[in-house]
């Protein structure tokens, strides 16, 4: 696979990463077109109001029974978005059942991707079991996987971007990580949140490698499909001019502020709408070059989540991109489930040039702000 050394360290979780990710992000394919599964307006609210699908469960089970067969349970710490809370109660009985039958069929896809299934189905026990393994709680010692199962479920249900996101976490740092992006075309720029395309590609990068990678989706096609080694490298644009820049930020309105965002590309000169899209597919869009810019400032009291952008910023990184907070200080993965201590927002651009005039404007716009 390309990218992949198999002497470098992190070759073997690389790998398997990126296969898994590709599995994953053909459930959540066949869920949305109702070949697997129940159909996917079947959507939960969670305690904080934010959506659940029977795809978000069904990956992280997936996901979770995949690394712990591939490396020892033992040694799988894992961070993720779900639990089995509402899996779990006595009305739940036809939900569960859904989420066990759709990890069965994904399961039993596994091996033409060069993962090993399972020799008998899981049982909802086991499903519950891999759900409930993912609970880690991460740190600065150690290796811990993080994931978002499906994030963006709002696009996952509107049918618009959203994203399987794995990264692998070492002593604090991202050493890897894998972005599944099923509606974003490897092929076709992204334009908005409506141009969406089945054909969808996955990245991948490691952490000093100076490279990221990005391959078209492997879905389709009957039981004698070979895993696809094609890969193509990615590189950020080389655009630094504000005016020619596009700028990507968050659909939802709940948990960013918009009118700040937009305060700063008024003083940096921005003339291009920016793209609202849902999902880390913005951080896709960056290491590809389909856009400069990805700016995202928090409304009080909302604390970033290191699974919303753990594997972004690796890959956007590797591909030539800068990632800061606000303040201009590199993200800090190693606090836990939070990005503690994140400096009034995160940046994500093409480059340093483009960066220093980005926090530069932050500075000179942030006594009028009212975050």
């Amino acid at each position: 696979m390309e990218g992949v050394d198999a002497n470098d360290k992190y070759a073997k979780e690389l790998e398997v990463g990126v296969r898994v990710v590709q599995l994953a992000c053909c459930l959540c394919q066949k869920v949305q077109k109702g070949s697997i599964g129940p159909t996917p307006d079947h959507v939960f609210s969670k305690d904080d109001d934010s959506p659940v699908t029977v795809a978000d469960w069904s990956v992280q089970a997936m996901i979770s029974w995949i690394l712990s067969e591939s490396f020892g349970k033992q040694n799988v710490s894992i961070v993720a978005e779900e639990d089995t809370q509402a899996l779990s109660d006595s009305n739940s009985t036809h939900l569960l059942a859904s989420v066990v039958a759709t990890v069965n069929e994904s399961l039993a896809m596994a091996p033409r991707f060069g993962l090993k299934g399972p020799t008998t189905s899981l049982g909802p026990t086991q499903v519950l079991e891999a759900i409930n393994h993912c609970n880690s709680t991460g740190g600065p010692i150690g290796k811990h996987w993080v994931l978002d199962p499906v994030d963006g479920t709002l696009g996952f249900v509107r049918g618009d971007q959203y994203a399987v996101a794995l990264a692998l976490i070492e002593n604090g740092q991202v050493v890897v990580g894998v972005l599944g992006c099923p509606n974003y075309s490897s092929k076709k720029k992204l334009v908005n949140n409506s141009s969406v395309s089945k054909e969808g590609c996955v990245m991948y990068a490691r952490k000093g490698s100076g490279e990221a990678w990005m391959q078209p989706l492997a879905c389709e096609g009957g039981t004698h499909v070979v895993w696809p080694n094609s890969a193509t490298r990615i590189r950020v644009s080389s655009i630094d001019d504000p005016s020619l820049a596009t700028f990507c930020e968050p659909v939802e309105k709940a948990n960013s502020n918009h009118s700040y965002s937009a305060g700063i590309a008024y003083t940096l000169g921005l003339r291009k709408q920016p793209l609202r899209v849902y999902s880390m597919v913005k951080y896709a869009a960056i290491a590809r070059g389909d856009a400069e810019i990805y700016m995202k400032f928090a409304k009080a009291g909302y604390k970033e989540k290191i699974w919303d952008h753990a594997a972004g910023v690796v890959i956007v990184e590797e591909a030539g991109g800068v990632v800061t907070d606000a303040g201009g200080r590199p993200l800090d993965f190693s606090k836990g489930v939070y990005l503690e201590g994140l400096d009034r927002g995160i940046v994500t651009c093409s480059g340093a040039n483009l960066h220093d005039k980005i926090i530069g404007a932050v500075y000179a716009s942030w006594e009028s702000s009212h975050l």
